[in-house]
């Protein structure tokens, strides 16, 4: 996440929870449902699940975790970090491509150029659905040059890749159109997402009837942050954390710095969780979610610590939850 480290602006705290929408499930049903997105009845019997998700697969963490491993492997074998224009950067696109093709999505590069480097953003759109209704999810795959960038982003990037592997091992077939997006040169000011927004089109900017962005999600002292900015979105994630039975929050932290912010300037819907970077843990919020009081949310945030073992194995697991469940809410 790009985050200027002079700017800090104050939390709001939105405590109101709307009830729950959607359909309830028996227990049973719902195993059956994680059964065939990959999961195990055991599995579904022992995940914070709410009731409503009647759709929507359980995303194993075992999985979200691997491609984690993955990405720590690639930046240890390219000088220790997955920055733009480098090595790691090009390694980490080439796996995720290489899973996306083989699940059968149809996947594009996007060239373009910053600081004297070439960069890329990897586009992949899972066939069917109403290419005039487009829900768009997405996350930057870029470190910074000073570590490997596992919970910046590679939290957001494994979880997205997970979800739309999840479409593709149910063969759901939505009535609006899926497409995800891994987001290059993030760290130098959303430069890759800044390009593909100002590469479409009027009318292709008005297909996407919802952008929905994932930068930081796995912080090790976690928040359980919502952006607050298309009400249908916001209420979706909000809906689902409430299902749980956890209290969000408005995100401020990083609000505008991160990848949904082209998409916002150009008319497009967005939202999206984030579980914090540099700021630290209020009693509040450590009351609400435990933790660390005074402690940053993520204190090896752009640092050489970020590294799998700065993932907090809960929040990753929710917020990747929370993402399939928007997707498969948002695109029926």
């Amino acid at each position: 996440m790009k985050l200027p480290q002079s700017v800090r602006l104050p939390r709001s705290l939105k405590l109101p929870r709307s009830p729950l929408s959607g359909r309830a499930l028996t227990a049973g049903a719902v195993a059956v449902a994680t059964l065939m997105a990959g999961g195990s009845a055991a599995g579904a019997a022992s995940a914070e699940r709410p009731a409503a998700v009647a759709d929507a697969p359980d995303i194993p963490v075992a999985n979200v975790k691997a491609h984690l491993t993955q990405l720590q492997s690639i930046a240890t074998a390219n000088g220790g970090n997955r920055a733009h224009g480098r090595p790691g950067y090009q390694a980490s696109l080439d796996y995720v491509r290489a899973e996306l093709d083989a699940a059968g999505f149809t996947t594009s590069l996007q060239e373009f150029t910053a600081s004297g480097r070439t960069g890329y953003n990897l586009i992949a759109d899972w066939p069917g659905g109403d290419a005039d209704q487009v829900v768009m999810s997405g996350a930057h795959l870029d470190s910074v040059t000073s570590g490997p960038g596992i919970n910046d982003n590679g939290s957001g990037s494994s979880a997205v890749l997970e979800t739309a592997l999840a479409v593709a091992r149910s063969g759901y077939q939505p009535t609006k159109h899926l497409r995800f997006a891994w987001w290059g040169a993030e760290e130098l000011g959303l430069v890759g997402s800044s390009h593909y927004v100002d590469s479409l089109g009027s009318a292709d900017r008005e297909k996407i009837s919802g952008y929905l962005n994932f930068d930081m999600i796995g912080s090790p002292n976690p928040g359980y942050f919502v952006y607050d900015d298309d009400p249908t979105i916001e209420k979706t994630f909000k809906d689902y954390f409430a299902g749980l039975g956890i209290t969000t929050e408005i995100e401020t932290e990083g609000d505008g710095r991160s990848d949904h912010a082209p998409f916002k300037n150009a008319g497009v819907p967005v939202g999206g969780l984030f579980s914090g970077a540099d700021y630290r843990k209020t009693s509040a919020q450590a009351a609400e979610w435990g933790g660390t009081v005074g402690e940053p949310f993520d204190p090896c945030y752009h640092s050489t610590c970020d590294t799998t073992a700065n993932v907090d194995d809960t929040a990753l697991d929710r917020n990747s939850d929370a993402i399939a469940y928007a997707v498969w809410e948002l695109s029926q």
